[in-house]
């Protein structure tokens, strides 16, 4: 198979787009990292990767933690011995407010999931993408970060997703030159589990809610 001996990770793989991309990864024959705060979910889809022959390594963590992350791709790379992909997918909507009613404790959360999580994934990722020679990073952003602004209240998210599409554009130009590829995606509306993860206190007409990531709680 075409990814036979590589090592890949992908964070918010418990469900979702994080899940159904390391299944996919796993059939082209990588070995998954899997890393997410949610267990049972995390479990099954490791159990859903073995089952078709596949190998699958469990990692809890909660993406904005920098300490459990070091962790998480070291036990990763000790399990697998490399590290070639990394899909950096975890993320929230957080809360849909009015920006004069969207608590600071609430920016924040959203900002240091999609964003802060973000980046330490690249941080503690990139070192073993270089110790390998060469890899690849996708990066799950959103069309609310780059041509859908018209979202009451989604002001931190916008913000994230716009975030990491520019965290995208400037590693792409960095790592080229280490012989790692680095990719965003910007999904629309995807049926996932991260609808449930929204807290909207917003008033008038119903608000079209992005999906386009897995539920991550951190």
């Amino acid at each position: 198979m075409e990814l036979d001996g590589k090592v890949a990770l992908v964070t918010g793989a418990g469900s979702g787009i994080g899940k159904a991309t390391a299944m996919r990864l796993a059939r082209a024959g990588a070995q998954i990292g899997l890393l997410d705060e949610l267990e049972p979910e995390l479990t099954a889809t490791a159990a859903a990767i073995e089952a078709a022959g596949g190998r699958a390594v469990v990692l809890l963590a909660d993406v904005a933690d920098a300490a459990r992350m070091e962790r998480a791709l070291q036990l990763l790379v000790d399990a697998c011995g490399r590290l070639d992909i990394m899909v950096a997918n975890a993320g929230i909507n957080g809360v849909w407010a009015p920006i004069d009613e969207l608590a600071p404790e609430e920016w924040d959360r959203t900002i240091n999931i999609n964003l802060r999580g973000t980046f330490l994934t690249l941080h503690y990722a990139v070192p073993h993408l270089k110790a390998a020679g060469r890899g690849a990073v996708v990066i799950t952003s959103s069309i609310n970060g780059t041509r859908t602004f018209s979202n009451t209240g989604a002001t931190a998210y916008a913000c994230s997703k716009a975030a990491q599409f520019a965290m995208a554009k400037m590693l792409a130009l960095e790592l080229a030159k280490h012989h790692i590829r680095v990719n965003v995606i910007c999904p629309g509306s995807i049926d996932t589990a991260i609808n449930y993860s929204t807290q909207a206190h917003i008033t008038g007409p119903p608000v079209w809610i992005d999906r386009g990531q897995s539920l991550l709680i951190g």
